[in-house]
């Protein structure tokens, strides 16, 4: 089966491409390797409040300008002592973070962040990654599978990998941030890995074939 993963981020299409590589006879593509330009109506997808509602919007949105089956992901940080902040809003969190991007938005995430938590102790920073990967193709209904990882937000970055708010997630069991990881550490524990791990079994043990697995929310 030919399966489109619905980002423009190569961080993660390295990541999922790790994790689905277990999947026999699955050719992965990029939304770059099938040339699908981006339009300024992309930026209205993930009008959502949950992570369940926008990846699922994104892998319909997708499925209909390609007309291949599709897997799309909404991920973000949900901070207990902000209430759930950026949760959702992970991506664009810092003001004036929609006019940048890359490198230079996760900095300025991360300094928001860290501005925000002040000089809370690190026992009162938990905090965990979230991950729904929707699975949508013609004729079938939308599979979500959900990840979580949970941690703690450090009060300065570690570390040089990964992307996004990494550098400053720390989880316990590692001992480390997921920024100063492997990227084979970084998938065991991760709520990434743990979501399109989720899939990919879903994939192997043929239930998207016979149309019998996990239903999504939202029906």
């Amino acid at each position: 089966m030919k399966l489109l993963l619905a980002t423009r981020s190569q961080d993660k299409v390295a990541e999922i491409a790790k994790i689905l590589a277990v999947v026999p006879d699955l050719e992965l593509v990029s939304l770059m390797d099938e040339k699908i330009e981006p339009l300024a109506e992309e930026e209205g997808i993930e009008r959502y409040s949950t992570f369940e509602g926008n990846a699922e919007a994104k892998a319909r949105y997708f499925a209909e300008r390609s007309g291949l089956p599709v897997v799309a992901d909404d991920s973000g940080l949900v901070v207990d002592a902000l209430d759930g902040k950026p949760g959702v809003h992970s991506k664009r969190f810092a003001p004036g973070s929609g006019e940048i991007s890359g490198e230079e938005r996760d900095r300025a995430n991360n300094e928001h962040l860290l501005a925000l938590l002040g000089d809370l102790e690190l026992s009162g920073r938990t905090a965990r990654y979230v991950c729904v990967a929707a699975f949508i193709r013609e004729g079938d209904e939308t599979r979500t599978f959900r990840g979580e990882a949970e941690g703690l937000i450090l009060g300065r970055p570690r570390g040089h990998g990964g992307f996004g708010y990494d550098p400053l997630f720390y989880d316990q069991k590692l001992g480390k941030t997921f920024a100063e990881s492997s990227r084979f550490e970084k998938n065991d524990r991760s709520h990434r890995g743990k979501a399109f791990r989720a899939l990919a079994e879903h994939l192997r043990s043929g239930a998207a074939a016979k149309g019998t697995g996990p239903r999504g929310p939202n029906r």
